[in-house]
Parts: C-alpha cells; structure tokens; sequence
C-alpha cells in the first residue's frame, strides 16, 4: 500500500464526503449542523494549509489548520475521513506526529474541540500529546464536547 500526502483540492471533498466516518459525519452535525460536503468545504477554505491523504491513490481523509486568532498565534487543527483511516491506522499515527511538529512550528497553541462520543478520535488526539478539558455543551446540537489543545 501506498501513502501520500498532498495539497488538498475541492475535488477532493467529492470522494471523502460521501465515504465519511460515522463519528466524523456526527461530530460536524454536532458542532455546526452542516453534511460531510459542507464540512470539508468549509474547513479547506478557512485553512492556513490543509492536505489530503492517499492511501493506493484514493483520498481517503483531510486535514489542515487555520487561524483563529492572529495576536495570540492561535490554529485550529482539523481532520475529516473516511473508515479507511481506522483500517490503516499505523501508517496513518505514525506520519501524524510529522504534521503536529509541523503545527507547532506555526502556531503557539492549538485549539479546538471534539465530540465526546468520538471516542477514536479523543484518543489520537490524546496519544499525539494534546490535552482534553472536560466535556461541556456546544455547538449547533449542544452535545458534550471537550476543547483539545497543545501549547508549542
């Protein structure tokens, strides 16, 4: 199997949105109320950068980071995908250590929240170093969700 790592494109979107994980398709309903499409979409355009990840040359998840407060130096880190992410779990965990480092050269603080359903998802995030609040209301459902950050 082959992994690559390239700028994402809206194209893009197309193939992830409809194959998107359960939890991620839930987590973004939870937080804004928008379909896997939209989500995509939105996150590629706010983003400082974001990549796609290839596995046999199929986009199989997206992620990037964008700014949300320039004084502070503050990104908020995402990533969307389908299940192939959970089925090539390795290879996925072994290069997301490269683009956190990546991150933290950018910005002073990572920031932003997840489902507390999102089970997988807390922890990576956990095993990549990030730090989780307790849960509390948020978002267009008003499901617990926990904030995530990493200080540089």
């Amino acid at each position: 199997m082959t992994v690559r790592v390239i700028e994402a494109r809206p194209e893009h979107v197309d193939v992830i949105a409809p194959r998107m994980r359960e939890a991620d398709r839930e987590e973004v309903f939870a937080a804004v109320g928008r379909g896997p499409a939209s989500a995509l979409l939105h996150s590629l355009e706010r983003s400082d950068f974001a990549h796609a990840v290839l596995f046999d040359d199929v986009p199989e998840l997206m992620f990037g980071c964008g700014t949300t407060n320039m004084l502070t130096r503050t990104g908020a880190p995402w990533l969307l995908g389908t299940d192939a992410l959970e089925r090539h779990a390795r290879d996925f965990l072994r290069g997301s250590l490269h683009w956190v480092a990546e991150m933290r050269q950018r910005y002073q603080l990572l920031q932003n929240v997840v489902d507390d359903r999102n089970t997988v998802s807390k922890r990576w995030l956990q095993w990549l170093g990030f730090t989780l609040s307790e849960p509390q209301p948020f978002g267009y459902e008003q499901r617990p969700f926990r904030i995530f950050e990493m200080k540089a």
